[in-house]
């Protein structure tokens, strides 16, 4: 069956009234951690809607929102070989129809720190569109990928917060043979930038194997990877608690996240690992 493109949210609703849905957001440019997505949606739902929207509230003034990949054709492509029925592709006016949204949803202090810090006002641009797409779709499920783990932390967090009735599922981070993470950025390295983009994940790697000695350790190891590769200019390296997401302190045992963000060439990239710390 080929998938439906629908462009308006009434034209959505009405095609939706009285199924279960699974929801996955995303802003195209679709790679297998996409798919990975879609493919749990499908065990989870009867319908299976998949956004593509390059939401301009989440892009800073110096950020690659004009330049950000727009491959539609190619992406219907593959959401159609995936099975998927309907896609939501609406314009900016469809979802901003003022030109902006007045009411926005913050992500509060977590919203601030690591990509936030780098990007300031992502995050409230993110649940922002986000808080539309679940009030447009009213799906029982919506899917993220844990590469991006701030942003399942906040949306996790405003979902339980706002009680929303949709449930948030998390997919485990696709990576490519040699551990890159996927990300629709990926495309823009060379050859040589993504050789070096391996450090990411080498770091994450490193700082696993030495969680049973603490954080010193865990910090010492991912640095000492990423200082060797010239081309990654890293912008942070943090442990983090998952049920806060805020930094864990020296004493601290327990199940955390190591995040990571760098600059490969001209290209910023992020990963994070789930580590233990304390023997």
């Amino acid at each position: 069956m080929p998938v439906t493109v629908v462009e308006t949210i009434a034209e959505l609703r009405a095609a939706l009234e009285g199924r279960t849905v699974a929801l996955v957001p995303t802003m195209g440019a679709l790679h297998e951690g996409h798919l990975a997505l879609v493919a749990r949606a499908t065990e989870l739902a009867e319908t299976v809607v998949v956004s593509i929207f390059v939401n301009p509230l989440q892009f800073g003034p110096s950020e690659d929102l004009d330049t950000y990949p727009r491959t539609l054709a190619d992406d219907l492509a593959k959401l159609e070989a995936a099975g998927v029925e309907f896609v939501f592709a609406p314009s900016v006016a469809e979802m901003y129809p003022t030109g902006s949204s007045e009411t926005k949803v913050t992500a509060g202090h977590v919203g601030t720190l690591y990509e936030g810090r780098s990007r300031p006002g992502h995050f409230d641009g993110m649940l922002t569109v986000v808080a539309k797409l679940l009030g447009i779709v009213r799906p029982a499920f919506v899917l993220f990928g844990q590469k991006d783990a701030q942003q399942v932390f906040l949306v996790q967090r405003m979902v339980a917060d706002l009680n929303v009735a949709s449930s948030v599922e998390v997919v485990q981070t696709v990576r490519e043979a040699s551990g890159l993470a996927l990300s629709s950025r990926n495309r823009y390295l060379d050859e040589r930038e993504k050789r070096a983009a391996l450090a990411l994940s080498t770091a994450l790697e490193a700082a696993q194997s030495s969680g049973d000695r603490g954080i010193d350790a865990v910090l010492a190891a991912a640095q000492s990877v990423l200082m060797g590769e010239n081309l990654v200019r890293l912008d942070y390296l943090s442990v983090v608690s998952p049920d806060t997401f805020l930094p864990v302190d020296d004493g601290y045992r327990g199940k955390a996240r190591v995040l990571v963000a760098a600059r490969v060439g001209d290209t910023r990239l992020i990963d994070n690992e789930l580590i233990h710390l304390g023997g």
